[in-house]
């Protein structure tokens, strides 16, 4: 039974791995067993109430649907999730789920988590009366979970972070590792997490520092002779977040001075937050035992913001800052400028300040005229006709072809994604897409839009089609 379990779930992993990122299949996936197989119900475990979640709000569609193919249309997925009690005593236990279910069953003697180990690992040693200190945390009290504006491109960071604050160090995501590339928010969600954990825990001893701060003290404490203040310092805190740690690289002797600090404070059950611009497979010049402790949590990127999470990160700056613009000036520079958030923001401050310094009302017209200076390219506004044109050339499809009735295989599926696209990518209502792509009614457009997304979360090459024409339609 154990091999008929195993051999299902092996072969719902290669249809999922074949269809998500590599580094989201890896987080959510790998660490996921499975269980059992009863007639068509199959059980895995997986390690959190919280990853159950996760899965659920995000991947439940695509666990159906693999999971069906290998048990038929009455197949059915339960979890057995490992839950940590929050008090010393006993072991933790299991509780299963169904998919989209409530709890159906109770304690089930399971293997401790990595959490409930540490706290038998406490390293005995304290500074006598350091926890009376009132060590500054050197966070920027502006910084905070509520006003860090959550989108597809954060959210899993964002998640973890809650998880994190709410539990710091009994969680599985320790250390909790943001990377992305510059302007992405890293600092400010790494710092939001430390504000919530005052807020919430006022006793835990907190500390941000940046990788290049944390540097100079330990060169510092060696020529003062005070490394064994530095390291039980930092060896003392509850929570230790450090900002930019690629900046470790080269520097072999204050890596080797971290590691023992890292060791002390993960087998301590002390929360470890880093920020990087590069997730850990990548970093280079850094020690491979470093990167491993690294690896040992949660890695979650950042990702650039998509156009709504643009558009609501502005409006929560304005809304912050007392301030109103028309909602077409907040299209225009939430369209426009997609590197960064600091950018996105950057562009705001300055047109509010060329409408102070010249006396003029912030329309559309001053917009475009301040903000050239960020916007590299201007791009048009994509219209129905250029989409449907770019896809015609890209299956190489005749575009009478599109709005006729013909079923054939190959124009059906460039009528879908033209459908699909002109959804996303216009301000046109259903009706007007139907009636642009022959007259179709917007029950037609609802099926075309469900079927493209159902196919790009389980064809992978198909998911590559539509990939590959979003990107010419952003470049033109």
């Amino acid at each position: 039974m154990q091999n008929t379990c195993t051999t299902v779930w092996n072969n719902s992993l290669q249809t999922i791995k074949a269809n998500i990122p590599n580094q989201s299949y890896k987080t959510w996936f790998e660490p996921i067993s499975a269980l059992k197989l009863e007639g068509n119900v199959l059980t895995v475990q997986v390690p959190s109430l919280f990853f159950y979640e996760w899965l659920e709000e995000h991947y439940v569609g695509l666990l159906r649907k693999t999971v069906k193919q290998e048990l038929g249309d009455e197949g059915r997925l339960e979890y057995n999730i490992v839950v940590d009690k929050s008090s010393n005593s006993g072991s933790p236990y299991t509780t299963s789920m169904p998919s989209n279910g409530n709890v159906a069953a109770a304690k089930t003697q399971s293997m401790p988590t990595p959490a409930a180990i540490s706290k038998d690992l406490r390293n005995p040693f304290v500074i006598p009366g350091l926890k009376k200190l009132n060590v500054d945390p050197q966070l920027n009290s502006n910084y905070t979970l509520e006003n860090y504006v959550e989108g597809d491109c954060n959210r899993l960071a964002r998640s973890a972070g809650f998880a994190v604050a709410a539990k710091p160090g009994a969680t599985s995501f320790n250390p909790l590792m943001i990377y992305g590339a510059v302007g992405l928010g890293k600092t400010h969600l790494a710092q939001a997490i430390g504000n919530e954990i005052k807020r919430t825990h006022p006793d835990k001893l907190v500390i941000f520092v940046s990788c290049e701060k944390f540097c100079q003290q330990f060169v510092e404490s060696l020529k003062n002779n005070t490394i064994n203040d530095f390291v039980n310092f930092y060896q003392a805190m509850d929570v230790i977040i450090m900002d930019d740690v690629h900046n470790f690289a080269g520097k072999e002797k204050t890596q080797d001075i971290f590691f023992h600090i890292f060791n002390h404070l993960h087998q301590s059950g002390k929360q470890i937050i880093i920020t990087s611009d590069k997730a850990p497979k990548d970093l280079s010049g850094l020690e491979e035992r470093l990167l491993s402790r690294f690896k040992w949590g949660l890695s979650a990127d950042l990702q650039i913001p998509e156009l709504e999470t643009r558009i609501a990160i502005l409006k929560k700056k304005m809304y912050a800052d007392g301030i109103e613009l028309p909602a077409e000036v907040v299209e225009y520079v939430a369209h426009n400028i997609d590197n960064n958030i600091r950018e996105l923001e950057g562009a705001m401050v300055s047109l509010l300040a060329q409408s102070t310094l010249n006396k003029k009302d912030i329309d559309l017209a001053l917009a475009k005229s301040m903000l050239k200076n960020f916007i590299k390219n201007t791009t048009k506004e994509i219209s129905m006709e250029y989409i449907q044109k770019l896809v015609c050339e890209y299956f190489d499809v005749a575009v009478d072809l599109v709005k006729s009735p013909t079923r054939k295989r190959e124009v059906v599926q460039a009528r879908q994604i033209c459908m699909y696209l002109s959804k996303s990518l216009t301000k046109s209502s259903l009706k007007s897409i139907g009636a642009f792509y022959g007259g179709r009614d917007h029950s037609t457009v609802i099926y075309a839009c469900q079927t493209v997304e159902d196919l790009i979360d389980t064809d992978k090459k198909f998911k590559t089609y539509v990939t590959d024409i979003q990107k010419k339609l952003k470049m033109s």
